[in-house]
């Protein structure tokens, strides 16, 4: 992070940003907190403490996503504190897993801009600054227009970015398809890495459920039997499933289907259970 200037007391920003986010009057936390310009990405299901806002910048030209968390539960930032085996704001969750996956070759958001202030013990506020991946959108969206290669390669692809993923250790805990985005040219992204962590147990536990939200949320109108299947061999680098192999493709199945029992308690398809005549 040398290309950091810290231009506050625990405010940190990119150096081709500070005279953009001076004239923006983003010169401090308290500055960040009180932003109100841009789109608010309130939804139904994010965390009171959490607020995600989009901006637009001029110069340099971008559009950037703000997190910011305050009023954090003591227990969220204790659970937080094991998981990263240390005293660690929200806003670093997100931020440290980022530039270790970056230095592993895993493609994750730009960061521009972060900073956190703690009262005592516990986290006042944090924020972190991202920059919207250039023509990209996640694979929620771009599925199936994303073939564009063949879908055998996509398939091969993704498995491979998956599994190099898991090798650094990190599980993400929320690895669906709308957390990976592919660019113009079939690079993929990881995002939304606030829930990373490296266990020091139940490793395969983990890595279990990142393969079940992965399947979960591949539509079954899209992605047939065959395709799931040509991604565990790539994932698993084998040209036949060992039986080791298979009980932790079963394992995984069965996690996915736990999943989709939820769904139809509330009158909904999950997207793997989806047939070729829904609509998605």
């Amino acid at each position: 992070m040398n290309n950091f200037v810290e231009i506050n007391p625990g405010c940190y920003i990119r150096s081709d940003f500070v005279d953009c986010f001076n004239k923006l009057n983003l010169e401090s936390i308290d500055a960040v907190f009180e932003f109100e310009k841009g789109k608010n990405l309130a939804k139904a299901n994010l965390a009171s403490f959490r607020q995600r806002i989009m901006f637009e910048t001029e110069n340099p030209k971008s559009i950037l996503f703000l997190k910011r968390y305050q009023n954090i539960p003591k227990l969220t930032q204790f659970k937080n504190w094991l998981n990263q085996r240390k005293r660690i704001s929200v806003m670093a969750c997100d931020l440290e897993p980022g530039i270790k996956l970056q230095q592993a070759g895993i493609n994750t958001p730009q960061v521009i801009a972060y900073g956190e202030r703690w009262n005592g013990l516990f986290e006042k506020q944090s924020f972190i600054i991202t920059e919207k991946i250039p023509n990209a959108s996640s694979l929620e969206e771009k599925l199936p227009e994303i073939f564009f290669s063949g879908k055998n390669q996509f398939i091969k692809n993704l498995a491979e970015f998956v599994r190099k993923f898991h090798d650094t250790g990190f599980r993400h805990r929320d690895l669906y398809l709308c957390h990976i985005f592919s660019d113009s040219h079939g690079n993929f992204t990881l995002i939304d890495l606030n829930r990373a962590f490296k266990p020091l147990c139940f490793s395969k536990k983990y890595l279990i459920k990142d393969l079940a939200q992965l399947y979960y949320s591949s539509p079954g109108d899209t992605i047939t039997k065959t395709d799931r299947l040509r991604f565990f061999l790539y994932y698993f680098q084998k040209e036949k499933l060992t039986k080791s192999d298979r009980s932790i493709v079963k394992k995984i199945k069965l996690k996915a289907e736990r999943m989709a029992k939820h769904d139809k308690k509330h009158n909904r398809t999950a997207p793997f259970e989806m047939k070729q005549n829904e609509s998605r």
